[in-house]
């Protein structure tokens, strides 16, 4: 008896571990890409894809945690500048700590680090963009400059990183 409760157990345990493992799959277009955005990431905020990010955009506060420079090229729209280097946590005054946030960078490593600082801070509903801004590009997703005009811009840090835009989706610049 014992044992077929053990058996059972491990089957529940293994099934739904590969579910949990399905879902971790196809979060971005390029599996390269995918398996890049992973190895930098420790998940000690949770993510987001962008297929997610794009049903629920209107009701989350969107953070772009790159450097000014990146951002005044193209954000997302609706995205309020916080920095990296320089954050500036003056921008949350106005959320509420409850409020869904979604921080987003180039692919998501900085972005976490941001997100561990909100955690911090008191935002309990923080979320980081796999991915980030690359991916939002990759799905054909649009980007607005700092005057808020649709651009087809997108700052790609350096020349390295740029190859994880897909070619003729953006204008890269770094």
């Amino acid at each position: 008896m014992k044992q077929n409760i053990l058996a059972l157990i491990s089957v529940v345990f293994l099934s739904v571990s590969f579910m949990n493992a399905q879902t971790d799959f196809n979060r971005t277009i390029d599996p390269e890409f995918e398996k890049e955005v992973d190895s930098y990431l420790n998940y000690s905020v949770p993510a987001i894809t962008v297929k997610n990010l794009i049903q629920i955009k209107d009701d989350v506060i969107l953070l772009d945690a790159r450097e000014m420079k990146e951002y005044e090229i193209s954000h997302i729209p609706g995205a309020k500048y916080v920095g990296f280097d320089d954050f500036d946590d003056s921008v949350l005054s106005d959320i509420p700590k409850d409020k869904r946030i979604v921080v987003y960078c180039s692919i998501g490593y900085r972005s976490e680090k941001i997100g561990e600082k909100l955690k911090k801070l008191g935002y309990s509903n923080s979320y980081n963009l796999f991915g980030s801004i690359f991916e939002w590009v990759n799905a054909g997703q649009p980007l607005v400059d700092i005057d808020g005009n649709t651009t087809h811009k997108i700052h790609t840090y350096n020349k390295k990183w740029s190859k994880w835009v897909a070619e003729g989706k953006a204008e890269k610049v770094w």
